[in-house]
């Protein structure tokens, strides 16, 4: 398939100071071949793309990234599970999780998005790595701590924040609150009422704040909203149908 080659403008700048060896990117939705409504780096095969497209993109991110080995694309499910991909065979089966961790070198952990929050993980001394996929409901039901502990704990990890939907945009029932309050009364503070007497959920803060109490102190990012940024991202909720960005953290030492 033709088309302009993928350049790094369609990167996001990660404002996270990483271990020798250890590399991490997140995509826009720039760059790549797939048309209206996925335009035009869609990365996700479960959205409605032509799978040639979705394949081109793929490979121009591996190429332009010089990633060490095919990503462990996920069959992300909304849970709490994780993936240890230094078990898993490239181009095997993709595992059904919605978190990845690698102790291993070349072997990249990607998440895809369009609203949800990509939280990346890396040890201070560049041996542990990890992704996880925290929407709503997998945030609320523990993924972030799953994923923390499979890492070994908390000890010596820092985390950055990929592109989400803010709060200003993310409106969302009782129930969601409910999810996050009824074991933590604190994260209320993060659910702001809204004239539809429904709540404003700063999804966010709310990871942070799951972070803090795990004990993983060095966090950053967190400043992209997916639905006000129509220029770069993807957004499920603004617009229904379209595309996924993808997140990817790996070791190349």
């Amino acid at each position: 398939m033709r088309g302009p080659r993928m350049t790094e403008s369609a990167l996001l700048e990660i404002d996270w100071l990483l271990p020798p060896g250890v590399r991490a990117a997140c995509t826009t939705r720039k760059g790549g071949v797939s048309q209206p409504p996925w335009d035009s780096m869609n990365l996700g095969t479960h959205v409605g793309d032509a799978p040639d497209a979705v394949a081109t993109n793929r490979e121009r991110l591996k190429s332009l990234l010089q990633l060490p080995a095919e990503p462990c694309w996920l069959n992300q499910v909304h849970g709490i599970d994780v993936a240890d991909i230094d078990a898993w065979t490239p181009g095997g089966a993709s595992p059904t999780a919605d978190a990845a961790i690698s102790l291993t070198t070349g072997r990249p952990c990607v998440i895809m998005v369009a609203d949800c929050l990509p939280v990346l993980f890396a040890s201070r001394d560049g041996a542990r790595i990890g992704a996880a996929h925290a929407g709503w409901r997998g945030l609320a039901a523990g993924v972030l701590e799953k994923t923390v502990a499979a890492l070994g704990g908390a000890r010596e990890l820092t985390a950055w924040l990929g592109p989400a939907i803010s709060q200003q945009h993310f409106e969302v029932g009782e129930e969601v609150r409910a999810a996050f309050v009824g074991s933590d009364a604190g994260a209320a503070a993060h659910f702001t009422p809204n004239a539809r007497g429904r709540w404003q959920a700063d999804l966010v803060a709310l990871a942070r704040r799951r972070l803090a109490a795990l004990g993983v102190g060095q966090v950053h990012g967190g400043s992209c909203c997916t639905f006000a940024d129509r220029e770069r991202f993807f957004s499920h909720r603004r617009d229904g149908r379209g595309g996924r960005m993808a997140a990817l953290i790996w070791t190349s030492r």
